[in-house]
């Protein structure tokens, strides 16, 4: 059981929970509060929902040997798309249609910005790191271009339900992100889709040599993280019933790049693990919270995360597990060598 790369991500995710728990015995307590469900653990799921779905997609990228740099700026774009249709005269109308073309407009751009990188990277063969800093930098500078550089507030009420509204008292973000969620996992886990991901990270010329076309893989492992990114960035914008085009979705990329490490995903490409990668982002969730609830300084947040991730990293490694057990050797680790020891006296 300890073999399991789910194993030490888990342990850490209720160590934190522990924590809060101890810190405030009321952590694990749901309420029903105007008809919906309410507690700590509901908001980390809710807190969390864009960092869930920014990481799912990710994680394919990492497979195929990525890296994506771009989706923080992805986010800003697709809230400032969504800010733009549903703030103008559209969202003054009524009705639900500024909703349904809000979310068409914001998750095809969202879909053509990994289209872009896939392209850049598939066919015309630039670095991933590189064709992804590239829209890392651009974007948010096209999300200022749409909203004229300014923090644009959205008033469209139905508008706000995709972040703030609830269904069969949950918060609807959790839904989404369910449905991701499913998705990705059947689609690599019950097609061939998800070896073909795997081949492509793990020898990307004996794929091609297979007949597997590892350009179309990439292009599209790129096109659905952009998709993750901009769904992301409806619920964030619509949760803040605003569009920063400046702010929106800082440092979320490294979030998510942490989140997939943390879940056994290796940056070397093969081999991924999509819930492990969920429960990695629900342990970056819970410590933010953690560390708020706690009155740490919010400078020290960025500090804190990153000694928590390397202890997970760390316990996840063969190689210092195997180091630390040499350190303190068991019982009959030594009563073995003392018999093999007396053997070849």
């Amino acid at each position: 059981m300890m073999k399991s790369r789910l194993f030490w991500p888990i342990v850490v995710l209720l160590l934190l929970l522990l924590i809060n728990f101890i810190y405030n015995p009321s952590f694990f307590v749901i309420e029903v509060r105007n008809g919906n469900l309410t507690g700590s653990l509901i908001t980390i799921l809710n807190r969390g929902a864009p960092l869930i779905l920014i990481s799912i997609g990710m994680t394919l990228v990492i497979a195929t040997k990525g890296i994506d740099l771009g989706v923080g700026s992805v986010i800003a774009i697709s809230g400032a798309m969504a800010a733009m249709i549903v703030g103008g005269s559209l969202g003054d109308s009524g009705g639900l249609f500024p909703l349904f073309l809000a979310i068409a407009l914001a998750l095809g751009l969202s879909a053509t910005t990994g289209l872009w990188n896939g392209m850049l990277i598939s066919r015309l063969g630039v670095q991933p790191i590189v064709a992804t800093l590239i829209l890392m930098t651009a974007g948010r500078g096209v999300a200022q271009l749409i909203t004229g550089g300014q923090i644009t507030t959205i008033y469209y009420a139905p508008y706000s339900f995709i972040g703030s509204g609830h269904l069969f008292m949950l918060p609807f973000s959790i839904y989404i992100v369910v449905f991701v969620l499913c998705f990705a996992l059947y689609m690599t886990r019950k097609t061939a889709l998800g070896l073909f991901i795997e081949s492509v990270g793990g020898n990307p010329l004996a794929s091609r040599l297979s007949g597997i076309s590892s350009k179309n893989i990439i292009l599209m492992v790129y096109m659905f993280s952009g998709l993750c990114a901009g769904i992301a960035g409806l619920i964030l914008s619509s949760n803040v019933a605003s569009a920063d085009g400046n702010n929106a979705g800082l440092w979320y990329e490294l979030d998510a790049i942490l989140a997939v490490v943390i879940g056994g995903t290796s940056l070397m490409g093969g081999r991924f693990f999509i819930m492990g990668t969920v429960i990695g982002a629900l342990i970056i969730q819970t410590l933010t919270t953690t560390i708020y609830a706690l009155g740490i300084n919010a400078e020290s947040i960025l500090v804190v995360k990153a000694l928590v991730v390397l202890i997970v990293c760390l316990l996840q490694s063969p190689e210092f597990r195997k180091t630390i057990s040499g350190l303190f050797p068991s019982r009959k680790r030594l009563k073995d060598k003392g018999v093999n020891h007396h053997e070849s006296l």
